[in-house]
């Protein structure tokens, strides 16, 4: 009886005693993340947020398969969304091949397993993407599949941006009609990411890079040409979006007017930036041992040896 009647006192507060509810410290969780602006100050509220809200183009770089990102993108969008009613979502994710099929899908006339089998949506789609394209869905918002085919961009970082030359005219299209691999800030910071590789063969993956920065802009600057009202939010690996030089840079060499903000993933904040920084947890590291990092490589490098096999024309 004793236990009963001190249960009850803890349970109910006896004695002008209130309960406290102790919340959990979400600092520490992958699914944490705050926004600063260039200046490393806190952004209390995207809506309070004009450089965002009157943005042409907003692109949000992202750690692939982070879960704070992730989170983020689909509460940016739905905050986008509710202000500007055309905002429309544009992918990474997605090829410009894949643009009927998700038109489809958005539209409600195909099933979800349907798109994915017939598309060249990520392995990760479920997991990742789907929230975001099932946001759009729900507020009747364009979806963009802005990238390049993945077969045509594997066989340009073979065999350099000549193998343009061997596409039929329906392949032609789905590439960006301009391809610049001249000299850059932006080119120079990719050669100096490359730890191996011949100069030559760098030169071809950094074609099938900027191949993917001339196709995804060129996909928003034809959307925004036609929608003049309408406001883009654009998802993609944050290489494309940081420092305002892969996307971005392409963007306003074909439209000067469009008003480009981006948001990069970071894991401590720094002032004096040129874009929002998203303050997140990181990952687990990949490898702790040295001989499984090691191993990994070794594997990597054999799966990379049999994907040579595919034939490019």
């Amino acid at each position: 009886m004793k236990k009963s009647m001190l249960t009850l006192a803890l349970v109910m507060g006896l004695g002008g005693c209130s309960t406290t509810t102790v919340l959990p410290d979400k600092s520490s969780s992958l699914y944490y993340t705050a926004l600063y602006n260039a200046q490393a100050k806190p952004v209390s509220s995207v809506l309070l947020e004009p450089t965002l809200l009157n943005a042409d183009v907003v692109l949000v770089g992202e750690w692939h398969t982070h879960p704070g990102v992730h989170l983020f993108q689909a509460e940016l969008f739905e905050q986008l969304s509710r202000v500007n009613k055309r905002t429309a979502l544009s992918l990474e994710q997605f090829s410009r091949a894949d643009q009927l099929t998700l038109n489809q899908y958005v539209k409600g006339e195909i099933g979800e397993q349907y798109l994915i089998d017939n598309t060249q949506a990520w392995p990760n789609y479920k997991s990742d993407y789907r929230a975001l394209v099932e946001l759009a869905k729900t507020n009747n918002s364009d979806v963009i599949a802005a990238n390049a085919p993945k077969n045509i961009v594997t066989c340009i970082g073979r065999q350099g941006i000549s193998y343009l030359n061997t596409l039929d005219e329906t392949q032609q299209s789905y590439i960006a009609s301009t391809i610049d691999t001249s000299p850059s800030d932006y080119k120079q910071r990719f050669m100096t990411s490359m730890h191996h590789g011949s100069p030559s063969q760098n030169e071809n993956y950094y074609a099938a890079q900027v191949t993917w920065d001339e196709t995804m802009a060129e996909s928003i600057v034809n959307y925004l040409n036609n929608h003049k009202d309408a406001q883009v939010m654009h998802i993609a690996g944050n290489f494309h979006v940081k420092n305002g030089e892969g996307i971005a840079r392409v963007i306003k060499r074909l439209a000067p007017e469009l008003n480009v903000v981006w948001i990069s993933p970071v894991t401590s904040v720094q002032a004096n930036q040129n874009g929002y920084q998203l303050l997140v947890n990181p990952l687990p590291p990949r490898y702790v041992q040295k001989q499984h990092q090691q191993a990994g490589f070794k594997a990597l490098g054999k799966r990379s040896e049999r994907g040579e096999q595919t034939a490019c024309l």
